[in-house]
């Protein structure tokens, strides 16, 4: 039997995760989730997270601060472990995030709208069938 992808939410709210846990699942993938808060604070051990899950794309969500959370966000991607891996960034507010980080990189609007989540599990999909990454 063949094992599914495994696609990691990475977010700060419990409500939008459940909705893109939904909306992956259905799509045919593992998820699995854990919170930014909990990364900050050292509750989840991200090294393990990263080993016991072996997660081929990552869902983060960028939240208010934006710059704050954005350098959280370039020190995750820095840590070993995460190198192969495909990010799928998020925000609730992309106009500002689009804003810090400039036009290279593209974020996901996620307010709950059904289209949002369509576009963010056809993100994922193709994440998946990338070629791997440094």
């Amino acid at each position: 039997m063949k094992r599914s992808t495994v696609v990691a939410i990475i977010n700060t709210n419990p409500d939008i995760v459940r909705m893109l846990r939904t909306a992956i699942e259905q799509a045919g993938f593992l998820v699995v989730v854990t919170y930014v808060e909990d990364i900050k604070t050292g509750q989840v051990d991200l090294q393990a997270f990263l080993r016991d899950n072996d997660p081929r794309v990552i869902v983060y969500d960028v939240a208010p601060p934006y710059e704050q959370n954005w350098m959280f966000l370039e020190h995750v991607k820095a840590t070993p472990g995460f190198e192969g891996r495909h990010f799928v960034i998020t925000s609730v507010n992309v106009k500002k995030v689009d804003e810090l980080v400039g036009p290279d990189e593209t974020v996901y609007e996620v307010v709950g709208l059904e289209s949002d989540i369509r576009e963010i599990v056809r993100a994922v999909k193709e994440a998946t069938r990338a070629r791997p990454t440094r």
